[in-house]
C-alpha cells in the first residue's frame, strides 16, 4: 500500500513541476512597457506569512516544513461548534469528535492519537500563548471560532520550538488586525437544541486596536447524557505608540459544564448508539470548567532596518474544575508563565543570515479535593486531598543561514526542556513524589526554491513528550504501587525524518486553473517508549511501549477551477506499526478471578488512527449583485476503520460524510448581512467518531452526530 502512496505523492511533485514548465517565473522587477500587451504573468502570494512555524515572521515557502494557515473567511460559513468543523479538511490533521467541542481527539502524523481526554502531542496556543497546561494535555474550552482570525498549523515535529509537540503546533489567533471599528453579532441554530449567540466588536485608531467577543453556547447533544452550556469572552487590546513597538494586552474567561455520556460496548452500540452508558448516568458524570487569563505581550525593534527584534510576554491563569467520574474532584490551579525571544537578521560572509535564541517558563500549582460520589453528588466528608505542583522550563535557538542565491537555506534549531511533577498527600505526610523529566532535541532542515512559489525541503530531528500528569498515577503492578507517582512510566522520544514539496501559484488571467496551493510530504517517526493507556478495573493508566515505528503521507491542494468554481482536496495514508510492545496485564478469566498474564503486541497496528483518511470539497461562489455574494459548497470525507485495542482484536468500521452549505454575505452601505446554513451527516450514516482505546471492558465505541441542520445569522456595522 506505500508504493501506492508513493506512486502519489510523485504525481504530485509531477503535476507542480507542470505549472513551473507552463508558468515560467516572472520577473515582476523589470520596468512596465505601456506599449506592450501586458504579458500574463505568474505571480506568488506574498501574504502567506506565518509566526508559529519559526517563532518569528516568515513566508510559508521559505519555512522547511509542513505549514498551513487558515484565515476566517475560509471558515465563515460553516458550523462552528467544534474543531473539527473548522480543521477538518487540513491535510494531516484527523479528529475524532467526542462531545461538540470538548474531547476532541487531535492527532497529527498519531500524535495525540493515545488521549481519551483532551489534547496530547500537539501544542495548542492561543495568541501565542500556551493553552496547553504544563504537562502538555490540552483542553480548548476557552477558543471562540467566531473570534479567530487565523489558524496557523505547523504539522510535525515541533519539538526543538515548543514543549510537548512531538506532533505539531495550533496557534489560533483572535481577530486583531481588523482595518476599521466594527460591530458583529452572530447568531446559530440547529439540530438538537443547537444554540450560540454573541457578538463581536473592534475598535481602531491611529494607535490603538481593541476587539472583544462574547459568545453563549447551548447544546442538548445528540446523545443522552450530553449536553453542554458556556460562558466565553475573549479580549484583546493592543497600541502601537510608534512603527517599532507593540504592546498588547490579552485576555479571556471560560464558565461552562458538559455531562459526559461515557462509552459503549459493541452490542450496546449496535442497539442504540445514542444512549449514554448507565455507569456515566448513575454517577453522573460532568466537567465543570472556570478559568481566566490574562497576558502581556511586548514587542520591540532596536533598530530603523528592524533587524533586531525583541519580544516579550507575561501571563497568568486562574483554573477551576470539578471532576466527576467515580469519585468527585474539586481541582483549583493558579499558574504563572513567561516567554521570550530575540531575534537578529544579518549577514555571514555575504550570506543572509536570521538567528533568534527565546526561552518558556509556566509554574502551575494548586489542591485537588476528593470526595465520594453519591449518585453525581458530592459527599461530605475528604478523602484525599493533593497539592500538584506541574512546571515546565525551556531555551531554544535557531539559525536560518542562506546557502546558495536566495534559493538554499539550512535551518538548524534545538531546545532544551525541563518538566516537573510534584505532588504532596496532605492527609498522609509521608506521601511526597517528585519526578522531573529533561531532554535535548534538535533538528535540522533545508529549503530549496525552484521559484518564489515551489519549494521543497528536507529535516530531521528528536522529540521528546513528557508523560501528563494524570498520564502519571500510580497502578498495582507498578515496582512501588504505594508512591502517588508512577515510578516506571518513561517520556517518550523520536526520530522524525520528513521530505515534502509545497506551492503556491495565481496566474489571474488564465480562465481555467488560476490558482493553484498545494502540499506534500513523506514522512516516517521512530518512536521509543511510546506512552499508552491501558485500563485495570476501569480505571486509567498508562504504560510505554518499547518501539513504534509511523511511515506515512499528506498531501492536499486547493484550486480554483473557473470563476467562483474551488476544488479542495486533502489525503492522509499512516502506517504506523508497534515493532516491540510486551506488557504485562490485569484481567479477569472465565470463573471470575484475577489473572495477570503476559501480552506481545509487537507486530501490530497502533489503535485509533485510520489507514486512509481523505477528504474533498467542491465549492462555488458567485457575484449575484455588486453588494450580494452567493455561496455553497459540497463536502466528502471517507474516513478509515480504526483499531480499538494494541492487540488489533477489533476494528470500527470505515465510514463516509457527506455535507452540505449554503448561504449568503449581503452589504448595503456600511452594513452586512451573513445567512448561512447547511445540512451535515446528509446520508444519516451510522458511524464510530471516537473510539477509546484499550478498554478492558470492550467499552470502546462513541457515536459520531446524525443527521443534523443548522442555521447562522450575522449582522454587523462598519463605522
Amino acid at each position: 500500500m506505500f508504493r501506492i502512496s508513493t506512486l502519489f505523492i510523485l504525481v504530485i511533485f509531477f503535476i507542480a513541476g507542470s505549472w513551473v514548465r507552463i508558468y515560467p517565473q516572472s520577473r515582476t522587477s523589470q520596468p512596465h512597457d505601456s506599449t506592450k500587451t501586458a504579458p500574463d504573468t505568474l505571480h506568488y502570494e506574498l501574504d502567506e506569512v506565518v509566526v508559529t512555524g519559526t517563532r518569528y515572521s516568515k513566508k510559508i515557502i521559505d519555512i522547511p516544513y509542513s505549514v498551513t494557515r487558515l484565515e476566517n473567511r475560509q471558515f465563515e460559513y460553516n458550523r462552528k461548534v467544534g474543531v473539527n468543523d473548522v480543521l477538518g479538511s487540513v491535510p494531516g490533521l484527523f479528529l475524532q469528535s467526542r462531545y461538540g467541542n470538548h474531547d476532541v481527539r487531535i492527532s497529527i502524523r498519531g500524535f495525540g492519537s493515545r488521549s481519551n481526554s483532551g489534547i496530547r502531542g500537539v501544542r495548542i496556543l492561543l495568541d501565542g500563548i500556551p493553552e496547553s497546561e504544563p504537562d502538555g494535555q490540552t483542553r480548548i474550552e476557552a477558543i471562540d471560532f467566531n473570534s479567530v482570525g487565523r489558524i496557523e498549523i505547523v504539522k510535525g515535529n515541533a519539538s526543538s520550538l515548543y514543549t510537548n509537540a512531538p506532533g505539531g503546533v495550533i496557534n489560533f489567533i483572535n481577530d486583531i488586525y481588523f482595518p476599521s471599528t466594527f460591530f458583529v453579532n452572530f447568531n446559530e441554530f440547529g439540530s438538537y437544541g443547537l444554540r450560540r449567540n454573541g457578538f463581536k466588536t473592534g475598535i481602531r485608531t491611529k494607535n490603538y486596536a481593541f476587539l472583544l467577543t462574547y459568545s453563549n453556547h447551548n447544546f442538548d447533544g445528540y446523545r443522552q447524557h450530553s449536553e453542554d452550556y458556556w460562558h466565553i469572552v475573549n479580549t484583546v487590546l493592543e497600541t502601537t505608540p510608534n512603527e517599532r513597538t507593540d504592546l498588547q494586552i490579552l485576555g479571556y474567561f471560560v464558565d461552562g459544564h458538559i455531562r459526559l455520556p461515557g462509552s459503549l460496548n459493541r452490542e450496546e452500540y449496535r442497539q442504540n448508539p445514542a444512549q449514554a452508558a448507565q455507569r456515566e448516568v448513575d454517577f453522573d458524570f460532568r466537567r465543570v470548567s472556570k478559568k481566566g487569563r490574562v497576558g502581556l505581550r511586548f514587542r520591540t525593534f532596536f533598530d530603523q532596518a528592524q533587524n533586531n527584534e525583541l519580544e516579550i510576554t507575561a501571563y497568568g491563569t486562574i483554573k477551576y474544575f470539578e471532576r466527576t467520574s467515580r469519585s468527585y474532584r474539586i481541582i483549583n490551579r493558579f499558574g504563572l508563565g513567561a516567554s521570550f525571544r530575540f531575534v537578529n537578521r544579518g549577514h555571514i560572509f555575504g550570506r543572509r543570515n536570521e538567528f533568534s535564541v527565546g526561552g518558556d517558563l509556566l509554574h502551575q500549582t494548586g489542591p485537588i479535593e476528593f470526595y465520594t460520589n453519591i449518585n453525581g453528588k458530592k459527599s461530605d466528608v475528604l478523602t484525599g486531598l493533593t497539592d500538584e505542583t506541574i512546571g515546565n522550563s525551556g531555551i531554544f535557538f535557531q539559525n536560518s543561514l542562506n546557502l546558495y542565491r536566495d534559493r538554499m537555506d539550512v535551518l538548524l534549531t534545538g531546545r532544551y526542556d525541563r518538566v516537573l511533577f510534584d505532588q504532596k498527600n496532605q492527609l498522609l505526610a509521608a506521601q511526597n513524589d517528585r519526578r522531573t523529566f529533561d531532554a535535548f532535541t534538535p533538528k535540522i532542515a533545508f529549503n530549496y526554491k525552484l521559484s518564489p512559489y515551489l519549494g521543497i525541503y528536507t529535516s530531521f530531528g528528536l522529540s521528546f513528550e513528557s508523560p501528563a500528569g494524570n498520564e502519571l498515577d500510580n497502578y498495582p503492578l507498578s515496582s512501588n504501587p504505594g508512591k502517588l507517582i508512577n515510578p516506571d512510566l518513561k517520556p517518550q522520544n523520536a526520530r522524525n525524518f520528513e521530505i515534502g514539496m509545497k506551492g503556491n501559484f495565481y496566474r489571474p488571467k488564465r480562465l481555467f486553473f488560476n490558482r493553484l496551493t498545494f502540499e506534500a510530504a513523506v514522512f516516517n517517526s521512530t518512536i521509543d517508549d511510546e506512552v499508552v493507556p491501558f485500563e485495570v478495573f476501569n480505571n486509567v493508566f498508562f504504560r510505554n511501549s518499547a518501539k513504534t515505528n509511523r511511515t506515512g503521507l499528506e498531501a492536499g491542494w486547493h484550486t480554483s477551477v473557473y470563476g467562483g468554481l474551488a476544488w479542495q482536496f486533502a489525503y492522509t495514508y499512516s502506517h504506523f506499526k508497534y515493532e516491540k510492545y510486551a506488557a504485562q496485564t490485569i484481567e479477569l478469566d472465565n470463573s471470575g478471578n484475577i489473572v495477570t498474564a503476559e501480552r506481545d503486541f509487537s507486530g501490530n497496528f497502533a489503535p485509533s488512527v485510520p489507514r486512509h483518511n481523505l477528504s474533498t470539497a467542491l465549492s462555488f461562489a458567485h457575484s449575484v449583485t455588486n453588494n450580494i455574494t452567493a455561496f455553497v459548497r459540497e463536502n466528502y470525507f471517507y474516513i478509515d476503520g480504526l483499531y480499538v485495542d494494541d492487540a488489533n482484536s477489533a476494528k470500527s468500521d470505515g465510514y463516509h460524510l457527506l455535507n452540505t452549505t449554503l448561504g449568503l454575505d449581503m452589504r448595503f452601505g456600511r452594513f452586512n448581512f451573513l445567512v448561512s446554513g447547511g445540512i451535515q451527516n446528509i446520508l444519516d450514516e451510522n458511524y464510530v467518531a471516537f473510539v477509546n482505546i484499550n478498554s478492558a471492558s470492550k467499552r470502546f465505541y462513541e457515536a459520531g452526530m446524525p443527521r443534523n441542520v443548522f442555521a447562522t445569522f450575522k449582522w454587523g456595522y462598519t463605522f
